[in-house]
C-alpha cells in the first residue's frame, strides 16, 4: 500500500507538471477593457463623452404642477354660454437631449426637447390654442369636452452646424417672449415652435445677423369670413359682389374661398447685439396672406354693368418689426434683468403677438367662457366691392423686470398693452353684405349695426406679478397674478352677457334700450411648483 501510494503521488504530480507547461505554451486570452463614462467639460456643466465616441452629452428635464383660478363675469344661464369654469389644473413634463460635437467647422449640434402634459379647467388652463393649432386633443365625455386636454408636442428638434439652425426650433423673430412669466398673459410674439432653416453670421464685438425662412402656417390668424366657422376644420366662404342695380347697390356675389394656402415661407431678418450690460435685437418678417379662387355666385340679376373680379383675390404680403432690449441690473441685485419691447405688424398679428393671452389661429376670441366681448384677431378682410384683401394692423408694447429679494427669492413685475384696427371702411362694406341677403337683428347691416361687435378696432392691457420661492437649487414654489381689460378703441357693443336672446329682440323695439358695454375684465391667479433637472 505505502508503494501504491507513492506511484499515485508522483504520477500526479507529473500530469500537473505537464498540463502546466503546455497551457505556457497556449497564447494568453487577454481581458476586455473597461470603457469608463468620462465627463466633458467643453459646454458647461452636465455633460459626458458617449462611450466610444467624441460626442458630448447632455440629459435634463423638467417636472412641474400648476392650479389656476379666473373670475368670470357672465349672468347667462345654461351650459353652452353660461358661467364657465374657474379654476383649472396643469402637470407637465419636458425632456431635453443636447449631442455636441467639435469638428473642423466649429462646433455639431443637435438638439431634441419633448413636451407633454395633462390640462383641466379654464381655457387659459387646458389651451385651446393647442388644440387648434394640433399639439392636443380633448375629452369628448359630456362633463370633460372642451375642459380635458392631452398635450403633446415635439417642441425641438434642430441641428446647428457652421452656422446653419435646421429643424423645430425658436422662431429667430422672438426676443423676449414671456421669459419671466408663468401664464404668458402680456403681448408679444413668443413662437416657441416652428421649423425653419436659417443661417447666423457672426461679426465680432457681439454683434449677429440671421436669416430665416420660417413655416408660415405657425403664424396665421384667419381670415374674417361673415358667419364662417374659423374655429373648426372648414372655413365658410366671404362674398364679392359682381353685378349692381340702377342705383349701385350690389345684387349679384361670388363666393371667395377663404382659406389660407402654403405657397412661400416667410422670411426673418434679425440684427443682435451681445455684451456684458445685456442684449438688443432688432427683428423683421415677410408674410404671405393669400386665399383661393372664387366659387358659384348667387343674388338676383344685375341690371348694371357686371364687375369684373381677378381669378382668386389678389396675394398681400404682411411684415412686421420689432426690438428690444434685454438690461441687466446687477447694481441693483445680482440676477436683476429688465426687458423692454415693441413690434408693429401690417397682416402679421402674430408676429406681433397681440393675441398671445385670449388665443391664437383663431378669428375671434375671448378669455372669459360666456363672456359679453370677443376679440376679433383677423390679419386680413376681403372687400366685397373690390375683391381685395385689407390687411389690419397691430402693434404691441411690453416691460417686464425680474428682481431677486434675496438669492432664493424672486419676483417679476410686468406690463403690456396692444391695439388691432382693421382697414377703414372694411367693417362697413361687409355689413353691406349682410343688408344683401337680410339678415337678423344685431347684425352688422341693421339699425344696431354700430353696436355690433363684429371687426370692431379693440385694445387690450395687462399688468401682472410673481414672488418665488427657491428653496433649494432648481426647485421653484411659486405664485402669479394678473390683471387684464380688453375692449373696443371707440363707441360701445352689445353686452351678450346679459340676456342676449332679449337684446336680440330690443333691436326691434323702442320701448327697452338695448344693453351696451365697452370692455371686460379679467383676473387670473396661478400657483406653480417646478423642479428643472
Amino acid at each position: 500500500m505505502p508503494i501504491l501510494k507513492t506511484i499515485l503521488l508522483t504520477s500526479a504530480a507529473g500530469l500537473a507538471t505537464l498540463s502546466a507547461a503546455l497551457a505556457a505554451d497556449l497564447p494568453a486570452a487577454k481581458a476586455v477593457p473597461i470603457e469608463y463614462v468620462r465627463v466633458c467639460t467643453a459646454y458647461g456643466a452636465g455633460f459626458f463623452y458617449i462611450p466610444g465616441t467624441d460626442t458630448c452629452l447632455r440629459i435634463s428635464g423638467r417636472a412641474r404642477a400648476e392650479y389656476g383660478y379666473q373670475t368670470s363675469y357672465s349672468r347667462n344661464p345654461g351650459s353652452g354660454t353660461g358661467p364657465g369654469d374657474l379654476a383649472g389644473f396643469i402637470t407637465r413634463l419636458r425632456f431635453n437631449v443636447d449631442a455636441r460635437t467639435q469638428t473642423g467647422y466649429g462646433t455639431l449640434r443637435a438638439f431634441l426637447r419633448l413636451d407633454a402634459g395633462s390640462r383641466t379647467g379654464i381655457p387659459t388652463m387646458h389651451s385651446g390654442t393647442q388644440n387648434r393649432i394640433g399639439n392636443a386633443f380633448q375629452a369628448t365625455g359630456i362633463d370633460a369636452f372642451g375642459r380635458n386636454q392631452n398635450y403633446i408636442n415635439t417642441d425641438k428638434a434642430f441641428i446647428q452646424f457652421a452656422g446653419i439652425t435646421a429643424g423645430r426650433a425658436s422662431s429667430f423673430f422672438d426676443f423676449y417672449a414671456h421669459d419671466f412669466e408663468f401664464i404668458a398673459s402680456t403681448m408679444n410674439s413668443n413662437l416657441g415652435s416652428t421649423n425653419l432653416l436659417a443661417y447666423t453670421g457672426k461679426f465680432g464685438d457681439g454683434f449677429t445677423a440671421t436669416l430665416s425662412m420660417e413655416d408660415p402656417v405657425f403664424r396665421r390668424t384667419p381670415l374674417y369670413v361673415p358667419g364662417g366657422t374659423q374655429a373648426g376644420a372648414t372655413v365658410g366662404p366671404a362674398p364679392v359682389y359682381i353685378g349692381y342695380d340702377a342705383f349701385g347697390a350690389p345684387t349679384r356675389y361670388a363666393f371667395a374661398d377663404m382659406i389660407q394656402r402654403s405657397r412661400m415661407p416667410d422670411f426673418v431678418g434679425t440684427l443682435r447685439y451681445d455684451s456684458a450690460w445685456g442684449s438688443a435685437q432688432l427683428s423683421a418678417a415677410l408674410h404671405e396672406v393669400n386665399t383661393g379662387g372664387f366659387a358659384s355666385a348667387a343674388g338676383g340679376a344685375e341690371t348694371a354693368a357686371v364687375a369684373v373680379t381677378p381669378d382668386r383675390p389678389e396675394t398681400r404680403y404682411g411684415w412686421a418689426v420689432q426690438g428690444g432690449l434685454k438690461i441687466n441690473l446687477p447694481f441693483l441685485a445680482p440676477g436683476d434683468t429688465l426687458y423692454l419691447q415693441g413690434a408693429y405688424g401690417e397682416g402679421a398679428q402674430l408676429y406681433t403677438g397681440y393675441s398671445a393671452y385670449t388665443g391664437s389661429y383663431i378669428g375671434n376670441t375671448s378669455s372669459i367662457q360666456g363672456s359679453a366681448f370677443g376679440q376679433y384677431f383677423n390679419d386680413a378682410v376681403l372687400n366685397p366691392f373690390t375683391g381685395k384683401l385689407e390687411l389690419s394692423t397691430s402693434f404691441t408694447a411690453v416691460a417686464s423686470l425680474l428682481h431677486y429679494w434675496s438669492p432664493e427669492w424672486r419676483s417679476a413685475l410686468f406690463a403690456s398693452y396692444g391695439e388691432l384696427a382693421f382697414a377703414r371702411g372694411s367693417r362697413a362694406a361687409q355689413g353691406s353684405y349682410y343688408d344683401l341677403i337680410g339678415a337678423g337683428p344685431g347684425t352688422p347691416g341693421t339699425r344696431f349695426f354700430a353696436l355690433n361687435q363684429v371687426l370692431r378696432d379693440n385694445y387690450r392691457v395687462v399688468v401682472g406679478g410673481s414672488l418665488i420661492w427657491s428653496p433649494v437649487k432648481d426647485l421653484d414654489i411659486g405664485v402669479e397674478g394678473i390683471y387684464t381689460q380688453y375692449g373696443v378703441q371707440s363707441g360701445r357693443v352689445l353686452d351678450l352677457s346679459k340676456a342676449p336672446f332679449q337684446n336680440a329682440a330690443y333691436v326691434n323695439t323702442l320701448a327697452n334700450p338695448v344693453r351696451t358695454k365697452t370692455s371686460e375684465d379679467v383676473v387670473q391667479i396661478r400657483a406653480r411648483i417646478q423642479r428643472d433637472f
